[in-house]
């Protein structure tokens, strides 16, 4: 409760503002027609033709943080797109949708990492394969002027089978009484990744069944599947619910979570859309874990520095986080992202 009047406080001033301010000039596509610009532009990248999207003549467009020409990139690889594995955020007042969704393109765009699922010597290099696309659109007087592609390939048969279907809470109808008013679910996100890097679950306002998964991977929570892989070596003894697992300081070797953009929220059903940069500079070796005896112990973490470009989608209902689905894929650390000329 306190966590949750906290964040009402920041709330109120920001949520205001930035909803007087984007119901003036993005109120022209309603959360039928975002969701119906969604579906046309998925159905044009699979057809390679921008022409059959209301595309704006000089609109912007990025993918992997880079900034590219409609037309290219997942643009002429793109092969299909899920029926079944897709949560979109519709947001009326940002004039803006996200969406993470499954697709499948050619193998060579979206090349497997070494030892990870990787293709049989002599495998047709442009045979389709399973990817997982963070989408955003910006939609102004109906036309697209903003789309933005964060794409992972995904290989692991437990992760696809994680990624067949969507876990239901994402589709359901928040009730009258438990929706939050739009900026406080905004500040409830970044209150997620504040928790993420002071290594404090107490910082965000999660429910007792919060479960997430990252590229198909179950991370914490609850439901989890059962052909999961176990934990890593080393923190089998840490707790695993959302929050316990940030107080066990589990994820504090992420140095800092920038470029935040946490802008798309669907009221109705309780979804938050943010993308990130997760920067990983690896300046320790180890991290000290706080395990459920209370004991504290040092673990190993030998990987070279890196970022993670990262979009989530949040569940909210009654001011607590229920679910969470994230995605993203590795970039040098200390990337931009293509929309922003600074690092932070």
């Amino acid at each position: 409760m306190k966590t949750l009047t906290a964040l009402v406080a920041l709330a109120i001033s920001f949520g205001a503002c930035t909803t007087a301010s984007a119901q003036g000039s993005q109120g022209s596509c309603n959360r039928a027609c975002l969701l119906s610009t969604a579906n046309a532009y998925l159905a044009a990248l699979v057809a390679h033709d921008p022409s059959k999207a209301p595309m704006a003549p000089n609109a912007r467009f990025t993918e992997q943080a880079r900034v590219l020409g409609v037309g290219e990139g997942l643009w002429k690889s793109a092969v299909s797109t899920s029926t079944t594995f897709k949560i979109p955020v519709p947001d009326p007042v940002s004039g803006q949708i996200g969406m993470i969704v499954m697709m499948k393109a050619a193998a060579s765009a979206f090349p497997a990492p070494a030892g990870r699922g990787a293709p049989p010597a002599g495998a047709d290099p442009n045979a389709p394969v399973d990817i997982q696309l963070a989408l955003r659109l910006k939609v102004v007087d109906k036309t697209i002027t903003e789309a933005e592609h964060v794409i992972a390939r995904i290989a692991a048969p437990n992760q696809l089978n994680a990624l067949k279907t969507p876990r239901a809470a994402f589709f359901q109808t928040v009730p009258t009484a438990e929706r939050s008013p739009r900026g406080i679910m905004l500040v409830i996100a970044n209150a997620y990744y504040d928790a993420i890097v002071l290594g404090n679950g107490e910082l965000a306002p999660f429910a007792d069944d919060c479960g997430r998964r990252e590229n198909g991977m179950h991370t914490a929570g609850v439901g989890r599947p059962a052909d999961a892989p176990p934990p890593p070596a080393g923190f089998g003894d840490t707790p695993s619910d959302c929050a316990g697992q940030l107080t066990a300081r589990a994820m504090t070797y992420i140095g800092s979570i920038d470029l935040r953009r946490i802008l798309i929220a669907d009221g109705e059903k309780g979804l938050v859309f943010a993308y990130s940069m997760f920067r990983h500079p690896m300046e320790k070796k180890s991290i000290e874990i706080l395990n459920k005896d209370g004991s504290i112990t040092e673990r190993p973490m030998n990987f070279n520095p890196f970022d993670l470009e990262a979009a989530h989608i949040f569940k909210i209902s009654g001011g607590k986080i229920h679910e969470i689905e994230a995605m993203g894929f590795t970039l040098p650390l200390y990337s931009k992202n293509g929309w922003s000329p600074f690092m932070k």
